[in-house]
């Protein structure tokens, strides 16, 4: 059974850091990325990484501020994928989904497109306050 889980959600001041984490089990995964949803408005692309992270990319508004990084190996067979935030804005708050594309083949291969991820989690909030 595939379980996309993440965590490190909170509330916080705006300048201030917060890392989301994703651990995702069940089977190997290829296009690993996070995407945000703020109150009415549509789910939006963030930040995607391939499985060999050889490929990133990011959203203009969070450029230079958000990182995303994966570890393929850990020894429970899970792959985490992080999404490190920092100097947070108040538009910066909205729940934060990690999706994971399982059927590329490729090692490079990545989407900045919600509807190419067939796994995604439940989500986890972040709130920024000024």
């Amino acid at each position: 059974q595939v379980q996309l889980v993440e965590s490190g959600g909170d509330a916080v001041q705006a300048g201030g850091s917060l890392r989301l984490s994703c651990a995702a089990s069940g089977r190997s995964f290829y296009a690993m990325g996070w995407f945000r949803q703020a109150p009415g408005m549509e789910r939006e692309f963030v930040a995607v990484a391939s499985r060999s992270s050889a490929v990133v990319y990011y959203a203009d508004s969070v450029k230079g501020r958000f990182t995303i990084s994966r570890d393929n190996a850990r020894d429970n067979g899970q792959t985490m994928v992080y999404l490190r935030m920092n100097n947070l804005k108040p538009e910066d708050t909205a729940v934060y989904y990690c999706a994971a594309e399982a059927n590329s083949g490729s090692i490079r291969w990545v989407s900045t497109r919600g509807e190419s991820y067939r796994y995604w989690g439940q989500g986890t909030q972040v709130t920024v306050s000024s």
